[in-house]
């Protein structure tokens, strides 16, 4: 039977923080064949494939008021390969589009991007500014054929996000 280490990263998120390092580290400290009971302010979608790619299978039961509780539980199988990097090939296309998402809460940047992202024709290009690194987002990029290319601008606190379609 698996033993849990329990991560609430409601409050983090509630303050406008972000949750990501905490899990990780949570993730560093459990002992063999320990897992993970995460509680959430929302359906944590984008880290199930992030966790999978550290070894763990995932189970989730909404606990009511929209907030989840996740069982993140050990793999019997090595986890898969991991997802290629970013891969920055070529002359990229000014971008059709271009969001500004730094005023919004997580996970409605990703939301977005994923939605104009799925609007591109073939390698057609969308730029957006973020107001942190979106760690759980490029998983899902990659998921789904999306390149992307990324970093903090001169300010030291924009991240901007550009996304290629496939071609």
């Amino acid at each position: 039977m698996t033993e849990y280490l329990d991560v609430d990263v409601r409050p983090i998120l509630r303050a406008g923080g972000e949750p990501f390092s905490v899990i990780m580290a949570a993730v560093d400290n459990i002992a063999p064949g320990q897992g993970i009971r995460l509680f959430a302010p929302f359906k944590p979608v984008p880290l199930f494939g992030v966790m999978a790619g550290k070894g763990f299978d995932h189970s989730e039961t909404e606990i009511g008021g929209g907030e989840w509780q996740v069982l993140f539980t050990p793999m019997e199988a090595p986890p898969p390969a991991p997802v290629p990097a970013a891969q920055a090939g070529g002359q990229w296309p000014e971008p059709k589009i271009r969001l500004d998402n730094r005023e919004l809460d997580p996970p409605e940047p990703m939301v977005r991007i994923l939605a104009a992202a799925e609007t591109l024709g073939p390698g057609e290009t969308l730029s957006a500014l973020l107001a942190r690194e979106p760690v759980f987002l490029f998983p899902q990029l990659e998921r789904r054929g999306f390149n992307w290319l990324g970093g903090f601008l001169p300010d030291g606190v924009t991240y901007e996000l550009t996304v290629r379609a496939p071609s």
